[in-house]
């Protein structure tokens, strides 16, 4: 099956500043991708561009087989879009809310009834379809915002930094919302500057800097791209000869070096998952006695911070 989303040497300039920085990736059916990096690296104008809100200075994308700077309406039809901003409307109810928007992608009558009360319920606030907008929290806001994107059954959803300014139980609601709807089909372009939202929800990670997006792959590859390794640390018994222990782990395929210190031996590898077992099995044969055991791998962060120099904070 084609890729969804297919974006090609997409650019955007403002006078002298290069907002997008030609741009390539595409996004399978199915999956969850999330574009990661700091407020102004060009997340917000990359999704802009590609919901068809503002048009690229050179490059082109596809999605559904669409053309975003050719056939702009068909590509509408199969997006839902979750903008940054809250598009709602203060004093209005949720539910006048949701039937405006659905409107808007020209739902009506029965259909229209039947997908708001949906929507409520997904997002959990049917009880307070009759309130106005204006009565709720942030967090409540922003999940009205979601239902909204998903009225008209989009193919594909772009969720543009969908939880910046709530409190944390709204965000775990949220992220909760994101991963049930994947898990229903529904293929999904996530921005965030959160670290641990990319790491918890992604299939995939672009990692963006400065308008160019300087590392692509799924965790493991991203890992793997910039060299890093995992570490498994023994705890074990203190004895006089370590040697002969980590003579033995280094026949294990696969590790990299081996250290001890005080009751404590370290081993570098590059797939710690891989090895554990052997190298439990040749360090308890070579006369270590293993107390507990943990395991250090990279993370999003280890990787951004590699390839940027910078920590993201919120």
């Amino acid at each position: 099956m084609p890729a969804i989303l297919q974006v090609h040497d997409l650019v955007k300039h403002y006078g002298e500043i290069r907002a997008v920085d030609h741009i390539n990736f595409h996004i399978e059916q199915g999956e969850i991708f999330s574009l990661l990096g700091p407020n102004g690296a060009g997340k917000t104008t990359t999704i802009s561009i590609l919901s068809t809100l503002i048009p690229p200075t050179s490059g082109d994308a596809t999605i559904g087989g669409f053309s975003i700077t050719r056939q702009p309406d068909q590509v509408r039809a199969l997006l839902g879009m979750v903008p940054q901003d809250i598009a709602l409307y203060d004093d209005l109810t949720a539910e006048e809310n949701l039937r405006f928007w659905g409107n808007m992608y020209d739902l009506s009558g029965s259909l229209l009834s039947q997908r708001v009360a949906d929507a409520l319920q997904r997002i959990g606030l049917t009880d307070r379809a009759k309130d106005k907008v204006k009565t709720f929290s942030g967090g409540m806001k922003r999940r009205v915002n979601i239902a909204a994107g998903l009225l008209h059954q989009p193919r594909l959803l772009f969720m543009d930094e969908p939880t910046v300014g709530i409190d944390p139980q709204s965000r775990r609601a949220i992220l909760d919302m994101v991963k049930a709807l994947n898990a229903e089909g529904m293929t999904i372009l996530y921005t965030t500057h959160y670290m641990e939202e990319a790491q918890e929800l992604s299939d995939r990670v672009g990692i963006i800097d400065q308008g160019k997006l300087i590392a692509l792959g799924t965790q493991a590859e991203l890992t793997r791209q910039v060299g890093e390794t995992d570490t498994i640390v023994l705890h074990v018994d203190r004895q006089d000869q370590y040697q002969p222990v980590l003579d033995a782990i280094l026949t294990v395929p696969g590790t990299l070096r081996a250290d001890s210190a005080k009751d404590q031996i370290s081993v570098i590898t590059a797939d710690a998952e891989e090895v554990l077992a052997p190298v439990i099995t040749a360090a308890t044969a070579s006369g270590a006695r293993i107390r507990s055991v943990d395991i250090h791998a990279p993370n999003l962060e280890t990787v951004f911070l590699h390839l940027t120099g910078c920590v993201l904070r919120d």
